[in-house]
């Protein structure tokens, strides 16, 4: 049997501020977002998904890989964002099984209307309190973290902002 190696005191700090500092962001944007466009953390997170490419539309499973999620989670979300006309979803004539997400006019309206608020608050929230080096070093140890992570599950390193919480 291998015995666990714990983490040491740094590490153990390190790993609970990284937790708290993701969970407390995660709540400001979705509350931010709420609060200035009406829009939840996840309906943003795919529009910008569909707005990263210039078709404007992504198959059910590629956004569910782009921000891992579960496939029963894109649907439910899709199904409300489609309710509200942010966003189309259409049937694959390919692949019965599958479909698609189109970005509606509404939703395209919706994105440019919650972005400029959602950027000040990211800026506020983690930039504003960060020198240059201090940016750069968070960019190398995300970038070193997802690596890691891509070669312990095979995955991509590019995949999801969120890979682990």
């Amino acid at each position: 049997m291998v015995e666990t190696e714990w983490l040491n005191d740094d590490q153990q700090r390190a790993w609970r501020s990284w937790l708290d500092a993701n969970a407390q962001l995660t709540v400001a944007l979705h509350r931010g977002l709420q609060a200035s466009s009406g829009l939840s953390l996840a309906d943003y997170d795919i529009l910008v998904a569909l707005t990263d490419v210039p078709e404007r539309s992504l198959r059910m499973y590629e956004i569910g890989d782009r921000l891992q999620w579960e496939k029963s989670r894109v649907s439910k979300q899709v199904a409300r964002m489609a309710a509200r006309g942010l966003v189309r979803r259409r049937e694959c004539v390919d692949d019965r099984r599958g479909a698609f997400v189109d970005l509606t006019d509404e939703g395209q309206a919706a994105i440019e209307a919650a972005a400029p608020d959602h950027v000040d608050l990211v800026r506020s929230a983690v930039f504003a309190g960060l020198s240059a080096e201090q940016v750069a070093t968070l960019a190398e140890v995300t970038d070193a973290i997802l690596q890691r992570l891509a070669e312990i599950e095979g995955g991509d390193a590019e995949g999801g902002r969120r890979a682990a919480s």
